[in-house]
Parts: C-alpha cells; sequence; structure tokens
C-alpha cells in the first residue's frame, strides 16, 4: 500500500483528493495538512510515501517545504499538484528535489498513475507541464522574467505578495532580516520593479500568484 498525504491549504481541494484516491486498491491518504509548517510536522507522525503537494499556500510555499524535504526527508517523494504550469514554477521545484509536477486539471487516473511511477522511483512530468518546458528551451523563446529567479528568491517573491513582514519572513525560513533584505533588493533589481505592489502586479501579470476572493 502507498502512503499518502495530501497538503494544500483548500479544505475542498483535500476533500475531494481523498475521495480521488480512496478509489484505488494500492493508495492510501495517510494524512492531510493545510499549510507548509503543518506538512513539516505531520510528515514525521503519518510517514507517507509520496505527499501531493500544493506551490501557493500561506506561509512556506512549496518551494521551501520542497527543499526540507529533500533534505531531512529523502525517502518521501514529492508530486507537486498545483494550478501553476507556468515557468519558473516547474524547473524550480524539480530542482529542489520534486520527483512529479501535475496540475490540478490533470485526470484521475494519471494522478494515480505519477503516485504509483514516483513511488517506484521515477520521475513523472504531466504534458502540459512538459510542453511548457520545452517551450521554454526553445532558441528565442520570450520567458517570465521570473525565470532569472533562484528558488529561495522564488520563495521570498511569494511570501513579499502575501503582504508577510520582514521579519516574519525571517523567521519562518530561518534567515536574518538582513539575509532577507538582501534576497527582496536582489529580486527587485533582476524584475525591474522598485515596490511590493508592483512586485505582486508582475506576478500576477506572469501567471505566478493566484487571484484570491
Amino acid at each position: 500500500m502507498i502512503k499518502v498525504m495530501v497538503v494544500d491549504d483548500h479544505d475542498l481541494v483535500r476533500t475531494g483528493l481523498r475521495h480521488i484516491l480512496s478509489q484505488s486498491d494500492d493508495i492510501e491518504v495517510v494524512g492531510e495538512a493545510a499549510s507548509g509548517e503543518e506538512a513539516l510536522r505531520e510528515v514525521r507522525t503519518n510517514q507517507p510515501d509520496v505527499i501531493l503537494l500544493d506551490v501557493s499556500m500561506p506561509g512556506l510555499s512549496g518551494f521551501e517545504v520542497c527543499d526540507r524535504l529533500n533534505k531531512y526527508h529523502k525517502e518521501v517523494k514529492v508530486i507537486i499538484l498545483t494550478a501553476h504550469a507556468q515557468e519558473p514554477y516547474p524547473s524550480r521545484l524539480l530542482e529542489a528535489g520534486a520527483s512529479g509536477y501535475l496540475t490540478k486539471s490533470c485526470a484521475a487516473d494519471e494522478l494515480q498513475n505519477a503516485i504509483r511511477k514516483v513511488n517506484s522511483g521515477q520521475r513523472y512530468i504531466g504534458s502540459d507541464i512538459a510542453q511548457q518546458l520545452a517551450i521554454a528551451m526553445l532558441p528565442g523563446s520570450k520567458g517570465s522574467p521570473f525565470e532569472e529567479l533562484s528558488a529561495r528568491e522564488m520563495e521570498v517573491v511569494l511570501m513579499l505578495t502575501q503582504g508577510m513582514a520582514m521579519q516574519n519572513i525571517a523567521d519562518a525560513l530561518s534567515l536574518s532580516p538582513k539575509t532577507v533584505a538582501t534576497y527582496k533588493y536582489r529580486v527587485y533589481e533582476k524584475l525591474e520593479v522598485n515596490n511590493e505592489v508592483a512586485l505582486t502586479r508582475l506576478a500576477l501579470e506572469h501567471g505566478l500568484l493566484e487571484e484570491r476572493g
């Protein structure tokens, strides 16, 4: 039996995934979490084989969670399951240690198949994600300005666009406020913006954020 943990800040999504996976005889949902922080706590208790991980969550995003799981729980495989197919999400999260990447529009049987393949040690990338990666590699293709950012810089971007204070970001990432400030202004320079409003507008323009009601 493949033990799966679902990490998503939307209760309806977690409920839906639990129902979908309950249809499989070889997959069992052993736990769920509504935030990155909760996921890192629960992984020790639930000991999943595979984690289905959203990217955009309050607090720690999928970037930091994936990185920490890769460092401290290498035995746990991570499949990113998100609404975001745009670069640089796929490439940065795969670099951070994710074994799979799917969008939430994938079919139930594809999700189950991805879990089985990743659990067996293979990688699985949805066809729409593979297409995005291929397009990004084409000579002369106009990519997102966010492709210039590292995974850690992307993490800082997501926290800034949530309106998190510098000290809170520093605490969440176990960094000093000075280091976070360095990341912030490096991001501003790379993206050619000078405040958080402009940063948020640019992120929305390039599909990196979900517009929440």
